[in-house]
């Protein structure tokens, strides 16, 4: 019988570069690249099954073990700090965490400081470094929003080319983590069939 390391990647761009990787380590699945809203897709002769899932997923697939392996971006295991084991930086999908501001801002460290994120747990441990008193204000998009709204006097996000920040009149204060696409597995996986996953890292880690 068959046995088939699942693999959760990400939706969207980063998940069809990713993809790209895996098949250029010999790891080809060609049913995934069929037109259609397919899901799941397996191919029998290399052992693995994929799977398409939202890119902040990807780690509770694979920390539950529901996906033996996955790629997911540093940020969402800094965010949510997972239970699975962190194996090889892919060296895609880079990008910076940065706070960001109205290019007027100027930072009065006498006042809380409030800051917009959907990181609540990245910026607060920045600024907990730097002995800062903020005050936390989650969002789920349109972060960019906050500052021009008088909601927040910064924000703490992703930032790639900085091209949505400077379109909505904001500028980068400072980029402080560098973020890129990570290999993941689950624990037990990684256990119980660590060779098979030892070949796919190895041939992921020739490619870069």
């Amino acid at each position: 019988m068959q046995t088939f390391i699942n693999i959760a990647l990400p939706k969207g761009r980063l998940g069809e570069k990713v993809y790209d990787m895996f098949e250029r380590a010999g790891y080809e699945c060609p049913s995934i690249k069929e037109p259609g809203r397919r899901l799941v897709f397996e191919n029998a002769e290399v052992g693995v099954r994929y799977f398409w899932v939202k890119p902040s997923d990807v780690a509770i697939y694979v920390e539950r073990g529901a996906a033996d392996i996955g790629v997911c971006g540093k940020d969402i295991l800094l965010e949510y700090a997972p239970d699975v084991y962190e194996l090889l930086d892919l060296d895609i999908g880079k990008c910076h965490m940065a706070v960001a501001a109205k290019s007027d801002f100027v930072d009065n460290r006498e006042k809380t400081l409030r800051v917009a994120t959907k990181f609540d747990h990245i910026a607060s441990r920045y600024y907990q470094a730097q002995g800062r008193d903020i005050d936390i204000i989650h969002l789920n998009g349109s972060i960019e929003l906050a500052p021009l709204l008088g909601l927040s006097d910064v924000i703490v996000d992703i930032v790639e080319t900085g091209a949505t920040l400077r379109e909505n009149n904001l500028c980068v204060v400072e980029k402080f983590q560098p973020i890129s696409a990570r290999l993941i597995a689950n624990k037990a996986s990684f256990k119980f069939t660590s060779d098979r996953i030892d070949k796919i890292k190895e041939a992921l880690s020739a490619l870069k």
